[in-house]
Formats: structure tokens, sequence, C-alpha cells
């Protein structure tokens, strides 16, 4: 009986470490994971300004020599698909902007494959001080999905209307789909 108890805990000892084992190699194989990180060290063009995150952070003079500073920061809300039809993964992403006051800018942005590696697109401004719900990439197009307020409300009202933009890639360049 007690060598029963032994060989199935050895067994089970194994399976555990085979699944664990396979599910490290598994992961370790997706491209994305190492792709996910460097979201938040690439370059993307926002509001007509070159944005250079670091850590998912950057901090831009308003006005040279100034203490303002526009704060723009990596959100989340990721999705992994392919948006330019060469059959590598692209991250779609938010980022808020602040700059001083009280608002809070929220903009759509791509990490978009390229010959040499991976490139920041432009950045779409989707709204100030929205609830963002869910990013998709679905047949090629992003959808991003998010609540923001009825025409009109002040920003003191939580936002609760539900909105759905569409985005895709023309050119290299990430543009809203209307």
């Amino acid at each position: 009986m007690r060598i029963k108890f032994i060989i199935g805990g050895i067994l089970l000892l194994i399976l555990v470490t085979l699944i664990f084992l396979s599910d490290s190699f598994y992961v370790n194989k997706i491209p994305q994971n190492e792709k996910t990180e460097n979201v938040k060290n690439k370059t993307y063009l926002i509001e007509n300004d070159l944005v250079i995150l670091k850590n998912g952070l950057s901090e831009i003079e308003i006005v040279p020599g100034s203490a303002s500073k526009k704060v723009p920061k990596y959100f989340g809300n990721e999705a992994i698909g392919d948006l330019n039809n060469d059959n590598k993964p692209d991250t779609v992403f938010l980022l808020t902007q602040e700059s001083g006051g009280s608002g809070i800018f929220y903009y759509v942005v791509v990490m978009l494959s390229s010959e040499k590696g991976y490139d920041g697109t432009n950045a779409i401004l989707l709204g100030d001080r929205i609830a963002p719900q869910t990013t998709e990439i679905k047949d090629g197009k992003i959808v991003v999905n998010y609540a923001d307020r009825k025409v009109g409300e002040p920003f003191s009202v939580a936002p609760s209307v539900g909105v759905s933009k569409y985005f895709k890639i023309e050119n290299k360049k990430l543009a809203e789909i209307i």
C-alpha cells in the first residue's frame, strides 16, 4: 500500500512538472511576450509631437524651460494581431496624456511590424476622461470600446454612454474608419 502511495506521488510530481515545463515552453515561444514589453519603449506621434516612451512614460516640456509638461503614459488595453497583412503580430493599445490640468486624454496607438522590427504609429485621440473598456482586433481592423458622457454633460458626471470606434492601418499610419 505504501509503495502505491509513493509511486502515485512520484507520478503526480512528474505530471505537474511536465505541465509546468510544457506551459513555460509554449509561453516562451509566443513572440508577443517580448513585443508587449517593447511597446513601452518605442516612439509614437501624439498631436504632432514625437513621444519617446521609456518604461511606458515620457515628459515633454510644453514651453522650453518651463515646469509645465505633457506626460504621455502607457495605459494598456492591448490587443495583438496582424494589422498590415505581413503575418507578423502587431500590438494596439491605449496611451494617456496629462498636461497639468484636470484632463486625462486617451489615445489609441499601434506598434506595427516592419522590415526592420517594430515601429510606433501616430496616435488618435479617443477623448478626455473617458472610461476605456476593451480593445480588440477583428479581421485586421481595430475596435476600441469605451464609455463617454452624453453631449453637454459636465466632466463631473461619470461616463455612461457606450462608444465603439474603429481603426485600420493605411500606408503604415493609423486611421479612423468613419
